[in-house]
């Protein structure tokens, strides 16, 4: 199998959750569904995101994906984990850059907002790239980390 995928949408990404797993699980990634299971318009991004955060930030999984209506619940819910570094994406360019520069591991996507296609290229944009090893790209992390540590604790 692939790299372990982590995958978690609220009521309103979980149709697109649903394909994402098929897609992702043909495409030979190992997926784990972090929920929603079962469509419930009555449930919270809080409460779906957190499993999803807390298997990225004990490394359960390598990379995570998560869904709600326009993305940007999931990512602030996701941020407040520590080793946890979400963004909202919306093309395919800040999909592989934010895995490049800044080591994007929670990719978060509207499913309202944008189409399958576009969903599909963008996760395979950011599954595909890698961390850049270069100084630059270490040295602006470790002052996130460093961020991270002083203001989650």
């Amino acid at each position: 199998m692939g790299m372990k995928i982590g995958i978690a949408a609220d009521h309103a990404g979980f149709e697109q959750k649903q394909q994402l797993i098929t897609q992702l699980r043909q495409a030979k990634y190992e997926v784990t569904d972090y929920g929603a299971h079962e469509y419930n318009a009555q449930d919270d991004y809080p409460d779906i995101i957190i499993p999803l955060a807390q298997a990225i930030a004990s490394q359960e999984v390598e990379r995570g994906i998560a869904v709600c209506g326009s993305g940007v619940g999931v990512s602030v819910a996701a941020n407040k984990f520590a080793g946890v570094r979400a963004a909202l994406i919306t093309e395919s360019y800040s999909a592989h850059q934010g895995v490049e520069h800044d080591d994007l591991n929670l990719l978060c996507l509207g499913g309202r907002v944008i189409g399958p296609m576009l969903i599909w290229e963008i996760v395979q944009a950011y599954l595909k790239a890698q961390f850049q090893k270069e100084e630059r790209f270490h040295r602006r992390l470790d002052k996130v980390i460093a961020l991270e540590k002083k203001n989650l604790s």
